[in-house]
């Protein structure tokens, strides 16, 4: 650990500001009920990825003859044209849309520490070599670069779509993390642990990691929502595995079966309700992170609510 004896004063007093924000971020984190009901809506959704064998048991693609039956008490979100039920298929659905998107989000996260952290960290020619690698990426469309990807793959797997999505989502947290590792890396706190002896890990771990963990966490978050919309879109496209039951698979079937020319408007809208609130969800969380770690931003926030008020007043 770095001994604050070594830090000059208005570095020393940067360091214990920082580590002070850290320490009541949790804590301002539940207090913000934007950031606890996008949260709340998030867990709901999880806890139905996990629970779908005991919450939906069956199998959520086993053909009956109930074709197309809109919403009643015994099938509360209607059938398919196979006659399978919507209700199962969205809450096994969650399963596989959750599981490529946090998945790929987390991987592709990784990705963008490693190569934006790192090279900025290091310097010199790892660094130049990690940011012309980030502007190639950048500059390659994201969504026909998956596309070229998984149809080269044919049927992609959930494996394969979720090394896809995050092969192609790691660029932009990159460069924000590169931006931000450039700023701490100056700072004399940083130089003063490696003066002390600490190894590269050990600064990385004890020095930047704290300093940046709202902006890691701000990143997961827009990469998972990233890596859930284009995994819808892509099983949408047909391009993974459309035996597998997904919310972009669903809407692929509704679109085949011309649900909307058949009047099965429940075949579509459930899917894409829970698409739309699992992203509004993490851009709540997000949306709180941001006000947490920039006081500024919610200052901002609260003087625009209250001229809004005196507006309608």
């Amino acid at each position: 650990m770095t001994e604050t004896t070594d830090i000059p004063g208005n570095d020393l007093e940067l360091l214990r500001t920082m580590r002070s924000r850290n320490n009541q971020s949790w804590h301002a984190f539940i207090r913000n009920r934007t950031g606890m009901t996008g949260m709340l809506i998030f867990l709901l959704f999880v806890a139905l990825a996990i629970l779908a064998p005991w919450i939906a048991p069956g199998n959520p693609s086993a053909i009956t003859m109930n074709i197309l039956i809109p919403p009643n008490s015994h099938y509360l979100l209607g059938t398919t044209a196979e006659g399978q039920s919507v209700l199962m298929q969205t809450i096994w659905g969650t399963r596989s849309t959750l599981l490529v998107g946090l998945s790929a989000g987390a991987l592709a996260t990784l990705l963008s520490i490693i190569i934006g952290v790192g090279g900025a960290y290091s310097g010199g020619l790892v660094d130049d070599v990690a940011t012309l690698f980030s502007n190639i990426f950048i500059v390659i469309p994201g969504i026909p670069l998956m596309i070229v990807l998984t149809t080269y793959l044919h049927h992609a797997g959930v494996g394969a779509m979720i090394l896809v999505i995050a092969f192609t989502g790691w660029p932009f947290g990159a460069r924000v993390l590169r931006s931000q590792t450039l700023s701490l890396r100056s700072r004399d706190f940083v130089r003063a642990a490696r003066l002390s002896g600490e190894g590269t890990w050990g600064v990385v771990r004890r020095e930047l990691f704290p300093n940046m963990l709202s902006l890691i966490i701000a990143n997961l978050l827009g990469t998972i929502m990233y890596a859930i919309g284009a995994e819808v879109s892509l099983q949408f496209l047909g391009l993974g595995n459309i035996n597998t039951v997904s919310w972009g698979t669903m809407l692929y079937w509704a679109s085949n079966y011309q649900a909307l020319l058949n009047g099965a408007w429940w075949w579509i809208i459930p899917p894409g309700v829970c698409i739309g609130l699992i992203g509004g969800a993490l851009a709540l969380v997000n949306r709180s992170i941001d006000e947490i770690s920039n006081p500024q931003l919610a200052m901002s926030g609260r003087s625009k609510k209250r001229r809004l008020r005196r507006k309608l007043a």
